[in-house]
């Protein structure tokens, strides 16, 4: 994406069908048109941390939103007195509305009163026609433990009808759902309107159910027999998302780099096959491959407080020879994907965070390359 921001020039409020962005929503529009594309240009504008990117950030959740059947009216970067600063207005083939504001991170305090205001000027000029017919959304491009106060500030006041919540890579698996799956505008509407301040929760439940289909189902009473040797080395990648007490990076340092050990849920992919011996990267939702490690045991239940949740995690195994560089992630973009063994034949723009959505064994070529691990 540099190249582009860099032809198209700084990107401002100046209108005009030549001015930056214009130019820029218009190449979105007709170059941007794969749901893998999509992702690898918004994870791109989350880690650099510039006011380029974050213009091009807001850009691209709005083209997001066509993506899930909405008419978007893409809003300002910054706003002006007398007109109204929304960042994105949606409009959905059902009639409903929903004001956008973007955040790429939630540093700062948010207050509630503006997205409001926003979306009672847009029904006091007739553009959207009553208060029934809209919600309003923050989408928090990288969210971290301050996201609750605003979660807060919307449950006391009352507003969780009005407002919601949900991070970008939430809102982009809705898309690659709606791409890849049976699921309609009409369900990522229901999805996006049910009550409660966050969004978050549902989506991964989607994800889950997509992510795992195929897998036949584990027991704890019939285990699967490993299919590789005693000997034989298994490679692993497996997802740490962002959770609100604790974002991704703090759980892989305080985890991985600390603690040496790692949990998996009863129904992890390859909970039963791992074992002491394997290799594992742990890759950082919507950032990267950030750290790996070899494991050191078979995981075994038991209760570890220094896990969010123990009950959800208990499987426990230990790691040695950690390494980490969660400043310097090896970001899986369309480059690094050309050249792994999981890629092969696949259009490399088209969806592909099926790949990092849970955890599962890749190859040893796949790893060296994902880790520029000196597995000899």
């Amino acid at each position: 994406m540099k190249e582009t921001l860099e032809l198209i020039g700084k990107l401002d409020d100046s209108t005009g069908d030549n001015s930056p962005r214009a130019r820029f929503h218009n190449y979105l529009k007709t170059y941007i048109t794969e749901v893998g594309q999509l992702r690898d240009y918004i994870e791109e504008s989350i880690r650099k941390k510039d006011n380029q990117y974050s213009k091009a950030f807001q850009d691209l959740v709005n083209h997001l939103g066509s993506f899930l059947g909405f008419e978007v009216i893409y809003g300002r970067y910054s706003g002006v007195k007398n007109e109204i600063g929304f960042d994105g207005h949606w409009i959905s083939p059902e009639g409903f509305h929903i004001v956008v504001e973007v955040k790429s991170s939630e540093t700062y305090p948010i207050k509630t009163a503006t997205l409001l205001e926003y979306m009672n000027q847009l029904i006091s000029e007739n553009q959207i026609p009553s208060d029934k017919d809209v919600i309003g959304i923050y989408v928090i491009g990288k969210p971290n433990p301050e996201v609750q106060q605003l979660k807060n500030a919307i449950i006391a006041e009352n507003r969780f009808q009005q407002l919601r919540i949900i991070s970008i890579d939430s809102l982009i698996s809705l898309a690659e759902l709606m791409n890849e799956y049976d699921v309609n505008h009409e369900d990522i509407l229901s999805v996006l309107k049910p009550s409660g301040p966050s969004i978050d929760p549902n989506v991964e439940i989607m994800i889950k159910l997509a992510s795992q289909q195929g897998l036949p189902p584990e027991t704890p009473e019939t285990p699967k027999k490993p299919t590789n040797s005693e000997g034989e080395v298994n490679y692993w990648i497996t997802p740490v998302r962002d959770e609100e007490e604790e974002n991704a990076s703090e759980t892989i340092q305080k985890l991985v780099g600390k603690l040496q050990f790692y949990a998996f849920g009863e129904r992890t992919p390859g909970r039963k096959l791992i074992k002491q011996g394997d290799k594992i990267c742990f890759y950082e939702t919507g950032n990267g491959i950030v750290a790996h490690a070899t494991v050191n045991s078979s995981p075994k239940k038991e209760t570890r407080q220094e896990i969010r949740n123990p009950e959800s995690y208990p499987w426990i195994f230990s790691l040695k020879d950690p390494k980490l560089y969660l400043d310097n992630p090896i970001i899986i973009d369309k480059s690094l994907r050309s050249q792994l063994d999981a890629f092969k034949g696949k259009d490399l723009n088209k969806l592909w965070a099926w790949f990092v959505q849970s955890t599962k064994k890749i190859t040893e070529h796949d790893y060296k390359l994902l880790t520029d691990d000196n597995i000899n």
